[in-house]
């Protein structure tokens, strides 16, 4: 039966170099080139058929067990809706090299071109973050597919980093990405991201990292047709300020860490210890600060610690933080 459990480390490599916090936060193995961690993951690796999958404490997939009792861990209403997938993962991104400039495709574009029922649109919630450092979102000024395709051909960094409205970011601010958008992560931000359940990324740039472009960059597509999903125009501030919230980490009561933009795709909320009361659903909580309890109405207590990734199934029923802080990682509304 579906019950909640603490979820093991889920680290791999990847073409960009990471730093050592993830390895501390989960005491997981991290290393140079294991910038990220999937935490709660049914999701594969692009073109990949287990790798990135997480797996629980018996050893598992966590999608096997999903698959054998779906109501038990996502509820009846949710599989109505979305079927079997848990519509959201998690991640931890601890880059020690900027993030390419890169895109991901909507659900449309990667349900025509890829037989795909979720595009890639993400949210970024800063764990911590050097002073000054910062973002890029969508680009600054309008440019057309043939602006782009130059910069990708002359292996211009430079210019395409430079094409990307900055925003310089700090703890607790969180931010959402909408497929097609162009974007960047400085050095040295440490992030926990929610997107939707898939691996597509197109680079418009891969100097210095482990990575072909030209090869693995379009997702098998070419860049002519990949270029398609990009969003050329700039986002403009009252689309920023929609996509970006402040602070969200120090506050004192239950609070969600997106706009509403985010809703029908995921959800999260920080959770502030005795007054972080949850309801039935599915869920995974990762405890940033403190040491706790979290409390179910239909299983067993679970004494919690910084680090700690939960993972909740709907079977569990309503729950209750106490001590301990966290954020809580949801799918979309029912």
């Amino acid at each position: 039966m579906a019950q909640p459990e603490l979820l093991p480390s889920n680290q791999f490599d990847h073409f960009y170099r990471g730093g050592d916090r993830i390895g501390k936060l989960r005491n997981g193995p991290g290393g140079p080139m294991r910038p990220e961690e999937w935490i709660g993951s049914v999701t594969t690796r692009f073109g990949e058929s287990v790798n990135g999958l997480s797996k629980l404490t018996n050893g598992e997939l966590l999608r096997d067990a999903i698959a054998r009792e779906p109501h038990a861990w996502l509820g009846a209403v949710h599989c109505e809706k979305f079927g079997v997938s848990t519509e959201v993962l998690v991640k931890l991104l601890d880059p020690a090299q900027r993030l390419p400039v890169h895109f991901h495709p909507n659900k449309k574009f990667a349900k025509q071109h890829l037989a795909l029922d979720h595009g890639k649109t993400e949210a970024w919630i800063i764990l911590e973050a050097p002073a000054g450092s910062g973002v890029g979102l969508g680009f600054d000024q309008v440019h057309t597919k043939s602006d782009v395709q130059s910069m990708i051909k002359a292996r211009d960094s430079r210019a395409l980093i430079e094409s990307l409205t900055r925003i310089e970011v700090s703890v607790g601010d969180a931010i959402l990405v909408p497929a097609g958008t162009p974007h960047a992560i400085d050095e040295g931000i440490f992030v926990l991201e929610l997107q939707e359940p898939t691996d597509l990324s197109v680079l418009l740039e891969w100097e210095g990292f482990d990575v072909d472009g030209e090869v693995d960059g379009h997702l098998g597509l070419g860049f002519d047709t990949v270029l398609d999903a990009l969003d050329y125009q700039p986002l403009g501030a009252s689309r920023i300020a929609e996509l970006v919230t402040r602070g969200g980490l120090s506050a004192q009561s239950t609070q969600s860490l997106f706009t509403s933009a985010a809703d029908s795709f995921f959800r999260a909320h920080m959770l502030t210890g005795d007054s972080s009361s949850i309801d039935a659903g599915f869920g995974i909580l990762l405890v940033l600060e403190g040491t706790g309890e979290i409390q179910f109405e239909n299983a067993p207590t679970i004494a919690v610690k910084r680090g700690d990734a939960v993972l909740i199934p709907w079977s569990a029923g309503a729950s209750h933080l106490v001590g301990a802080r966290g954020v809580l990682s949801r799918p979309p509304l029912d």
